[in-house]
């Protein structure tokens, strides 16, 4: 099973498992921005299940064992060569980079804490985060104001995600209540991501954190 990342689970029994590795089935994505990032697009599947080895092969190379015999109609989700390769000397590091995010994380928890207008990222005692995102939860804070705000002065702050799922067009025919899914729409309006990436130092750390405070404060 290939090794993640750092992020982990405890079980009541005391076993330890690591993202990816809890159900039958993990994915990942490679997507240049998250932790282990390709050049470009491309994404993994891991399982311990031979026969289901099997078949997701089989689905990721249309369908095929022997080349020209499709068996199953499949698609084509082989990972090329070169990002293949970007990964492989990526991948050496990803205890480093994750270790540089959950760093920034630290940061930023410290420049908050006490601030009843910014709820941090809750870690249960039992399990370890990467941080591929750091979102904060408002109160009482004009969210978009701040976001306009950062941007002003050149910090990439981001909203994942401005229209929640439910919220989608595709959906439109389903005809949901507008208290559906009311917890997902309260959030959506006020949680923003902040930078974090491997490459951060305190200096930008302290003038992200700086304008986030002195806006809240206006």
């Amino acid at each position: 099973m290939l090794r993640l990342s750092d992020a982990t689970t405890l079980f009541s029994d005391g076993t330890k498992k690591k993202t990816g590795t809890i159900g039958t089935v993990g994915a990942t994505s490679f997507y240049p921005s998250k932790n282990l990032g390709a050049f470009g697009d491309g994404g993994a599947l891991f399982t311990n299940d031979d026969v289901l080895a099997q078949k997701m092969k089989m689905i990721a190379n249309h369908g095929q064992q022997k080349r020209y015999y499709h068996e199953m109609v499949g698609c084509n989700s082989r990972l090329d060569s070169i990002q293949a390769a970007v990964l492989n000397c990526k991948l050496k590091k990803l205890d480093e980079y994750n270790t540089a995010r959950q760093n920034v994380a630290a940061f930023y928890n410290n420049a908050f804490a006490g601030n009843n207008k910014i709820t941090t990222p809750f870690v249960a005692a039992y399990s370890t985060h990467v941080y591929h995102q750091y979102t904060i939860l408002l109160h009482d804070v004009d969210r978009d104001g701040l976001n306009a705000y950062l941007a002003e002065h050149k910090i990439p702050s981001m909203i994942y995600y401005p229209v929640p799922g439910h919220r989608q067009p595709m959906f439109d025919s389903f005809e949901l209540p507008k208290n559906e899914m009311a917890v997902t729409d309260w959030l959506t309006e006020r949680v923003i991501s902040l930078p974090v990436h491997t490459e951060m130092d305190n200096e930008q750390l302290e003038y992200i954190t700086e304008k986030i405070i002195s806006f809240i404060k206006k």
